[in-house]
């Protein structure tokens, strides 16, 4: 059995949000009523949808980010600029390539203002503890990249701080030093070899959060809020064949998947708050290829499991979920308690050729997606059928970020180029009717404008 550290706040967020503020004077909410607690002893695992403001609620802990509502509490004291008792490891490296391996891991002393021959002799110490003796004096150029994402944990733990906070650390390494530098990381952890008292990932990986984590924060997004706080109560080291291990991982592939899911009682999950109905349908930044490819994969599979597919693949939950989420807006698949089926119309999509197919898509995207509905509302209201696209940039900049807007939109060109219900003219950004273009679904189109 493993010891345990005696738990202690170390971090609370009171009722945190954080918005930005568009030059129209509309702020466009990332975080929303963010209440949570980090306590020493722990390591903490953020998971979430690509936009849930994982990495913006990890630098508001930080400091780095002021919230716009709400508050950081560090020690029970409200927080007021940078959090003195926090590190963070990037994804990037971000290592100074004209400085040495010691060098760079003395910045975070020397920023402090330690002196010299107290900095070196802590630098030294904690190269030799992640693995880096002998490379003192070597240049990042000279390192494989596991050994520089080394250089930057030992810059992070040197400043010896309370929270050590990683952002999507091993996300830039081969499978194999990822998965070799993630376990040195849990020994040094387990065997109280880092003066670190407390840590938060996030994480896009679903198994590297039951790996690693004694508790996982599972977000929402648009805005983003905690959906579910996830205790892990198993035992280090993990056994990822398991029974215990799977069941975890599916249920969290459950609550990413579906929105509503609510677990069973018996499950070790606690909801803290409800799902909130979107201000604004979010597309998925998926192609219809890739949801077609997809349906060709389910109709012979006789595993349905969410998660066991996602392996199979070789697909982390940010590259398999938005495939997911756009067949399921467009009505080919359904979820099921973490199982993903194929309906009669997935079937009839996946029986068709090409053009009974796109009409498929047409259909779906006339009754279910209010964008496409409006684009094409808007381009058969003007006389000459065609629409410059600032002007749907403007209406999604009202309820996105501007970038997320252009992803909004990009989806929106992409799906309905796709099902023929209108063209684009990218150089001179115009989406456009074609004069050959006839849609079927007029009456679907009227019906729908009440909800616009």
């Amino acid at each position: 059995m493993e010891a345990k550290m005696e738990l202690k706040e170390l971090i609370a967020l009171e009722q945190v949000g954080k918005s930005y503020q568009q030059p129209n004077g509309q702020q466009i909410p990332i975080l929303e009523n963010i209440s949570l607690k980090l306590n020493t002893g722990e390591i903490v695992a953020l998971l979430g949808p690509s936009g849930s403001g994982k990495s913006t609620l990890m630098r508001i802990i930080a400091g780095l980010i002021a919230p716009t509502s709400g508050q950081v509490l560090y020690r029970n004291r409200p927080m007021l600029g940078l959090n003195p008792g926090v590190a963070i490891i990037f994804q990037a490296f971000a290592l100074y390539p004209w400085l040495t391996v010691l060098e760079n891991v003395e910045l975070g002393l020397k920023a402090l203002g330690a002196e010299v021959i107290s900095r070196r002799a802590k630098a030294l110490k904690m190269i030799d503890i992640i693995g880096l003796d002998g490379f003192e004096n070597a240049y990042p150029k000279e390192l494989s990249g596991g050994m520089r994402q080394r250089v930057g944990f030992a810059r992070a733990l040197a400043v010896e701080p309370e929270l050590l906070c990683m952002d999507e650390p091993f996300s830039a390494l081969d499978v194999l030093t990822a998965e070799n530098l993630r376990f040195e990381l849990l020994d040094l952890w387990i065997e109280r070899r880092i003066p670190t008292k407390a840590i938060l990932i996030v994480t896009h990986g679903i198994e590297e959060a039951v790996i690693l984590a004694d508790r996982i924060i599972v977000l929402g997004r648009n805005p983003g809020r905690i959906r579910a706080d996830l205790p892990v109560t198993l035992n280090h080291y993990r056994d990822r064949k398991s029974p215990e291990f799977q069941a975890l991982v599916d249920q969290v592939y459950k609550i990413l998947t579906n929105p509503e899911f609510e677990p069973v009682k018996a499950a070790p999950v606690q909801i803290l708050q409800p799902p909130q109905p979107l201000k604004y349908q979010s597309l998925p930044q998926v192609r219809v290829g890739s949801i077609a490819g997809l349906l060709e994969l389910l109709e012979d599979r006789q595993e349905k499991d969410l998660y066991k597919l996602g392996q199979d693949l070789q697909l982390e939950v940010d590259d398999i979920l938005p495939i997911v989420e756009g067949a399921k807006l467009m009505g080919l698949v359904t979820l099921t308690e973490g199982d993903i089926n194929l309906p009669p119309l997935g079937l009839e999509f996946i029986a068709g050729n090409v053009d009974e197919r796109k009409q498929i898509v047409q259909n779906q995207l006339l009754a279910n997606i209010p964008l496409i509905q409006q684009i094409r509302l808007l381009l058969q209201a003007k006389r000459n059928q065609r629409l410059p696209e600032e002007l749907i940039l403007d209406i999604l900049e009202s309820h996105f970020s501007p970038n997320e807007a252009q992803r909004q939109l990009a989806t929106a060109i992409d799906w309905g180029r796709y099902a023929e219900l209108y063209s684009y003219d990218e150089p001179a950004g115009i989406i456009f009717l074609e004069q050959n273009v006839e849609v079927n679904q007029e009456t679907s189109i009227a019906d729908s404008q009440s909800s616009l």
